[in-house]
């Protein structure tokens, strides 16, 4: 009987330490991004911009209203074009989309190919930064005047 008593006083005794667990735990998992819509006066130029220089895998999009175009970014989401803007507006560097590649100067052949002016932060032109942890970067803008930064971070 006193074995029976300890249990019930010990089970009962552990619901309130549940209930405090259960309440200080969050049962949600952190947001994740779906997506980055970059809004843009010319739809093919940017398309094509963002195709050819960075190498992103277009993916179909669902209104088919010749007014979006969507690129896979792997894992981290999608990136969205839509076409409406009126004009190009000037934009920060320090708001930028960042991408990594394998190599800065294979990536910086790209851009000489293609004619696109790139820097490093502070402005010098045709020039990585190289970062206090070894990373080399480059930033330049597309037709839209967005900033993009493409590095090498592993």
């Amino acid at each position: 009987m006193k074995q029976l008593t300890l249990i019930f006083i010990l089970a009962f005794s552990l619901v309130p330490l549940k209930r405090i667990v259960a309440q200080t735990t969050t049962s949600t998992s952190s947001a994740r991004l779906s997506h980055i819509a970059v809004y843009v006066t010319d739809l093919k130029k940017s398309t094509d911009f963002y195709r050819q220089i960075l190498n992103l895998q277009e993916i179909e999009e669902p209104f088919k209203d010749g007014k979006h175009t969507w690129f896979s970014l792997g894992a981290a989401g999608q990136l969205h074009l839509i076409k409406g803007a009126v004009k190009i507006l000037e934009h920060d560097k320090n708001q930028h989309l960042c991408f990594s590649v394998a190599a800065i100067p294979d990536f910086i052949k790209i851009l000489d190919a293609q004619k696109v002016d790139y820097s490093n932060w502070p402005g010098t032109a045709k020039a990585p930064t190289v970062r206090v942890d070894g990373v080399k970067q480059v930033y330049f803008q597309d037709p839209d005047g967005q900033w993009l930064e493409v590095n090498d971070a592993k």
